[in-house]
């Protein structure tokens, strides 16, 4: 009597782990079989769902059983979802389901417009660039501008993380903080005391940064150089901002790298050759060092600036004019030498 109590308690047990290792494979065993991000848009039709789900996931049929449980049909969120091994069907449609989508790192770098930086940045969102341009049209006319290039100002060179479902008034915001918070009242006090607005800051802020190449060891002495040829009424004569007109023209589709003579003569309100004073704003996004290099400008007596082929990305500075020809007659001679056009 006892052996046979035994042997149906085995059974049971025998039984119960069997269908207990079913239920835990199905539902919280690892169904992955590969790393990789399953994007959901908010209008996702279920077949839609299982189709981006089954090239990481091991077994559909288990996944779509367990999604079809817990109704994904009806309770998704949109986003972008981090389907990674060690997950079971639970996990994931409990995320897709609450919507604990992973963030995607976006590069802001110097781009010339707006218009060019939501090219690459809407690569990485759901919406595309055309909805994005409209979205932070609407910012700008809110903001009294006239579309979404005066908002150049606002952004920052930097790398940042927002999520595939960003909206353009969530990504405007997290600019807009960024730039209110760099505002402080220290630099509010320095912008009093440069005699400037802002625009011009940025604007000088910009040529500084391509200028320098974003290298910030010679920000400061640049700058105090462009504000030493504005305050003695010189046309400023930089050509990051004669490439930056005919560029512009092109929408960026054929960059030029090289200014020659036949250049300089670009109509355009940027064209600091054709004309005097600041430009009416920024010809590329910056860097928060080049505001500050504006904003604590070097005190020098330097007018003239040429890059220096013995030292590339550096330049030589002056304020005599001869001597200036010497160094742009040496660099021109290195251009050719090493035949860039």
């Amino acid at each position: 009597m006892k052996k046979a109590i035994l042997i149906i308690v085995l059974l049971i047990i025998m039984i119960g782990g069997f269908f207990g290792l079913k239920f835990y494979s199905k539902y919280y065993g690892n169904n992955i079989k590969k790393d990789g991000y399953v994007l959901i848009p908010h209008n996702a039709e279920f077949k839609q769902i299982l189709d981006s789900a089954a090239k990481y996931v091991d077994n559909r049929e288990t996944f779509e059983a367990v999604a079809k449980e817990k109704d994904l049909e009806k309770f998704f969120k949109a986003g972008r979802y981090h389907f990674q091994k060690g997950l079971g069907n639970a996990h994931l449609v409990n995320m897709i389901k609450a919507g604990n989508q992973s963030e995607n790192s976006f590069r802001i770098g110097d781009f010339g417009d707006v218009y060019q930086m939501l090219g690459k940045v809407t690569k990485k969102t759901e919406l595309d660039s055309l909805e994005f341009v409209k979205g932070l049209n609407t910012i700008a006319a809110e903001k009294g501008y006239n579309n979404a290039e005066d908002l150049k100002k606002y952004f920052f060179i930097d790398t940042y993380n927002f999520f595939w479902t960003v909206t353009p008034k969530e990504f405007f915001n997290r600019f807009n903080d960024q730039y209110n918070e760099f505002w402080n009242a220290e630099r509010k006090e320095k912008e009093q005391q440069s005699g400037l607005t802002r625009d011009q800051i940025y604007a000088l802020a910009s040529i500084v940064y391509k200028e320098s190449g974003g290298k910030k060891d010679e920000m400061r002495t640049i700058a105090g150089l462009y504000l030493n040829r504005y305050r003695k009424g010189m046309k400023l004569q930089s050509d990051p901002t004669v490439i930056y007109a005919i560029n512009k023209q092109t929408n960026f589709q054929q960059p030029i790298k090289r200014v020659f003579y036949k250049h300089l003569s670009t109509p355009s309100p940027y064209n600091t050759y054709a004309n005097k004073g600041i430009p009416p704003g920024p010809i590329c996004v910056v860097d928060k060092n080049s505001v500050d290099a504006v904003l604590n400008a070097e005190k020098n007596d330097y007018i003239f600036m040429c890059a220096d082929p013995a030292r590339l990305g550096y330049h030589k500075f002056t304020a005599s004019a001869e001597q200036h020809a010497i160094n742009a007659k040496a660099y021109q001679d290195w251009l050719n030498s090493n035949n860039i056009k």
